[in-house]
């Protein structure tokens, strides 16, 4: 692997390292033995979220089901144990 920039770095008072240019936001580090750091880049990205129209059917659904208004069993049994 052939660096495409090198430069010394020091820690400021409250023990922050920055880096020049930075490409991205978000790191993850990994610190080696041997004393060596590892950068390698992060993208973050919201977590999976739920539609509001999803939510709305689930609160339906849990309604339903404590007012007793629920469908037949599904038989399950040819899927196994």
């Amino acid at each position: 692997m052939e660096a495409v920039r090198t430069y010394d770095a020091r820690l400021d008072s409250k023990k922050r390292l920055t880096l020049r240019g930075a490409l991205f936001e978000y790191y993850h580090v990994t610190e080696l033995e041997s004393g060596s750091i590892m950068l390698e880049p992060r993208e973050l990205t919201a977590p999976f979220q739920i539609s509001t129209k999803s939510l709305e059917m689930m609160d339906s659904s849990v309604r339903n089901l404590k007012k007793g208004i629920i469908s037949e069993a599904i038989d399950l049994s040819e899927f196994g144990d």
